[in-house]
């Protein structure tokens, strides 16, 4: 019984240490600001086969030299991408993306999504666009999807990157 006490005392004081130096954190991974609950996170390329939000990922291996993504409790969504690039370099056929929010972790579903926005050649983009978000929004994910191919809209809106971290990289 004692030792079951300690144990659990213990756990509450990692909990405070752990959610106390979150509060202050200065680093780059998921994150809830302490001015009203701001998501922020960096952003990766996809990895085939995935499905978030009942979205598949695209079947080409894009990688993403660096971005990031925020959002807003008012919608102010904001995603900057540098190189998002095929292995030949290029961005193949796409010339546009858009941002979809997602409610609920990758077994959630989509609640907004933002208008297109230009891919450079270089596969840099950035977009700000203001959403209607929830109320409330566990388990947040911002997708980068394919919007536009070779200038027309793409008929498929896979998603090609997406917040998080790759422990990989």
């Amino acid at each position: 019984m004692m030792r079951t006490v300690i144990m659990v005392a213990l756990g509450c004081v990692l909990l405070v240490g752990v959610a106390s130096s979150d509060k202050h954190s200065k680093g780059s991974g998921d994150s809830v600001d302490s001015k009203g609950g701001s998501f922020r996170s960096g952003v990766i390329a996809s990895r085939f086969g995935l499905f978030i939000g009942g979205i598949q990922s695209f079947d080409a291996p894009f990688a993403l030299r660096n971005g990031k993504a925020s959002l807003t409790p008012s919608g102010d969504l904001r995603l900057e991408i540098k190189g998002l690039l095929l292995p030949d370099g290029t961005t193949g056929p796409v010339t546009q993306i858009s941002a979809s929010v997602v409610c609920g972790g990758s077994g959630g579903m989509v609640v907004a999504t933002t208008p297109e926005v230009d891919l450079s050649a270089e596969g840099d983009a950035k977009l700000e666009a203001k959403i209607t978000p929830p109320a409330t929004c566990f388990g947040t994910i911002i997708l980068v999807r394919l919007a536009g191919l070779n200038g027309k809209p793409s008929p498929i809106p896979f998603f090609i990157a997406v917040t998080g971290f790759d422990g990989q990289a």
